[in-house]
């Protein structure tokens, strides 16, 4: 027997699952397991004996957490825990070798432990309705993931509400275009509101950028050094989401030149990441 589909059914209590499971010799010969939507509250023991599995699913049960004896399984290439009660995943669940898809979907995970990224083989990785706030910078080094799905989570909610940029007025636009065109006025040539108006443009702190901006810009937080001892977040206000983009002339003036580089290496991470994230 290779292939068993015993899903949606009333497996989860006592005698479940026959005795011996891991000795029989389905132990060698179980390819596929399909027990989702049925009672299980926990991942039977004897499930993690069966060393040629190579699929697995038990999405829809009740489980509250992955063993880490999932490791044992070192065959499996499609784990299947979606629409459980998880929240946490074990770091041994990055010694599967062969694990290619990875579905931990409408669960209550709220952090993904670093040593995912050790995941070498993975291609999709599925997370949607969790409670993740935010990812580990290690997860940029899955770069065989063809797949990640995020929605439905605060990080992503969160980070569509931080991107939200009310476009320029055209009063503003035409300010803007006055101030870095330098075009030359005198208070009589224009009301006394506008060139009031005029007066009150900031300078985009982008050195690179020259550009102004009044009423409608983007917020970005930037970590900077103070005193050689701590890295204090400040609120910048860029005249444009350009400004921000890792493929824009945006420099930090006050980085170092190592450091400029591992903020550009993040930026256009960040920026695929993005893509990932709104699609």
């Amino acid at each position: 027997l290779h292939t068993l589909l015993a899903k949606n059914n009333r497996l989860g209590g006592p005698g479940s699952l026959p005795k011996g499971l891991g000795q029989s010799p389905l132990a060698r010969s179980l390819r596929v397991l399909n027990l989702s939507g049925n009672r299980f509250a926990e991942v039977p023991p004897a499930l993690l004996r069966l060393r040629g599995l190579r699929s697995l699913s038990l999405g829809g049960n009740r489980l509250h957490g992955i063993p880490p004896d999932i490791q044992e399984l070192r065959s499996l290439e499609f784990l299947y825990l979606g629409g459980n009660f998880i929240t946490a995943i074990p770091p041994e669940l990055a010694k599967l070798p062969s694990l290619r898809y990875l579905v931990l979907c409408d669960n209550k995970i709220q952090s993904i432990p670093p040593q995912l990224a050790q995941l070498h083989s993975l291609r999709s990785l599925s997370l949607h309705n969790n409670l993740l706030t935010y990812l580990p910078r290690e997860i940029l080094n899955l770069v065989h993931l063809e797949e990640l799905s995020l929605r439905g989570n605060p990080l992503v909610v969160r980070f569509v509400r931080d991107l939200t940029y009310n476009p320029p007025s055209l009063q503003e636009l035409a300010g803007r275009t006055v101030k870095t065109r330098n075009v030359p006025y005198a208070p009589s040539d224009l009301p006394e509101n506008l060139v009031r108006y005029l007066s009150l443009a900031s300078n985009c702190p982008n050195p690179k950028c020259g550009g102004v901006y009044f009423d409608s810009c983007v917020r970005q937080i930037k970590f900077v050094d103070f005193c050689g001892k701590y890295r204090l977040p400040l609120m910048h206000y860029l005249c444009s989401p350009e400004c921000s983009s890792p493929y824009s002339s945006a420099s930090q003036s006050s980085t170092s030149q190592s450091e400029s580089d591992s903020e550009d290496e993040a930026g256009v991470a960040a920026h695929r990441m993005q893509k990932v994230l709104l699609g």
